[in-house]
């Protein structure tokens, strides 16, 4: 194995969740651009990583700049999917399922010698995967490139959380097909396997009741003309939220592994008495020795999944959820509570993202 440097562009950045993957992974792998939309996660992500060229704006901008850097190895990235998300109404014309375009532009430009693109399971019967494959057939623009497909569980790579991604590993024609890699973990840890790293692995050591209200309300820092809050440790994050007497109500109601089918009537939504079957996770808690649900952006909020604490009375704090994520604690976020959900709840997990990164590292 080699011990040059592997260069890095991260398109869709985020607070650099996948970034943060590969550079646990192996400390070869050097992000030198990274791009990002959203001004809080792209200040977080320059906070993480300082010398990191972020741009702070949208993909086709930067590429209308002509910014795409030279002597780039791997091109990393998840293009929003909310078009054709399983999540919502689907919409084929939604603008951001064309943002793959600009994905496949950047491969085009920089010609890395690998890339990488993650999104929602849904993605590989969508239009954007066809268009990706005819692209990358003979005669289309990156026909000079071929790739593999395949939905991954970051459960099976050492993540306390159950979340499927598509990923989509490509290779220059020059270059083997990296593959992709094996698991790691199986939920009782057979065929050699380790059994499934839990919430209560995740979670233990972190206390009980939230402890750093007054700490996010004392830091600021200022992103363009904004003074926000930041910059945070995930331990600085073990905020907590107002929750009305109803809610404390409900959440005291329900047992470990519950959720609101284990309410008393007088204290269910007039939906949840109409609508005796479907999601179950509503207000539902984690489970202690299992990993947990897929962290969403709106984690916080136990009305909208199984995000009640396993024991405690409220939904997992913003440290709580990040330590699920697998971020470490030398990462930093940026912005409203709001807005570092968001970032918490779009990044890959950080093991996937490492167990890529070491399938990749392979080939150098």
């Amino acid at each position: 194995m080699g011990s040059t440097t592997i260069r890095v562009l991260d398109l869709f950045a985020g607070a650099g969740g996948l970034t943060a993957g590969f550079h646990e992974a192996s400390d070869r792998f050097q992000s030198v651009a990274a791009v990002e939309m959203d001004p809080y996660a792209a200040a977080s992500y320059h906070e993480t990583f300082p010398d990191t060229d972020v741009y702070a704006g949208s993909i086709q901008h930067w590429l209308a700049e002509d910014a795409v850097p030279s002597g780039i190895d791997v091109v990393v990235g998840g293009p929003p999917c909310q078009g054709f998300s399983t999540l919502g109404k689907q919409d084929a014309e939604d603008e951001r399922n064309r943002l793959w375009e600009q994905y496949a532009q950047v491969i085009r430009r920089a010609e890395p010698k690998f890339f990488v693109v993650e999104n929602v399971p849904a993605f590989g019967k969508s239009p954007q995967y066809r268009d990706f494959l005819d692209a990358t057939s003979p005669g289309g623009f990156l026909e000079d490139y071929s790739f593999d497909f395949r939905v991954l569980n970051a459960a099976d790579y050492g993540a306390p959380q159950t979340r499927k991604r598509a990923v989509l590993i490509g290779h220059h024609r020059d270059m083997s097909a990296p593959g992709f890699p094996e698991p790691t973990h199986s939920p009782n840890g057979d065929n050699d396997l380790k059994p499934y790293e839990t919430v209560r692995d995740a979670l233990r050591g972190v206390p009980a009741k939230p402890d750093m209200d007054a700490r996010f309300d004392e830091v600021r820092t200022q992103v363009g003309s904004r003074e926000v809050p930041g910059a945070f440790s995930p331990r600085e994050l073990h905020i907590s939220r107002n929750y009305s007497d109803q809610s404390r109500e409900r959440f005291e109601n329900i047992p470990e592994g519950g959720n609101r089918s284990n309410l008393p009537d007088h204290l269910k939504a007039p939906c949840w008495l109409r609508h005796t079957t479907g999601s179950m996770d509503v207000m539902g808690r984690l489970h202690w020795d299992r990993p947990s649900v897929t962290i969403r952006t709106e984690f916080f909020k136990p009305e909208k999944g199984r995000y009640l604490h396993p024991v405690e009375h409220r939904a997992i704090t913003h440290y709580e959820a990040a330590l699920l994520q697998g971020f470490p604690e030398t990462h930093r976020f940026i912005g409203s509570r709001t807005a570092i959900a968001r970032q918490i709840g779009n990044a890959v997990p950080i093991p996937l993202g490492a167990a890529i990164a070491r399938r990749i590292l392979k080939e150098f």
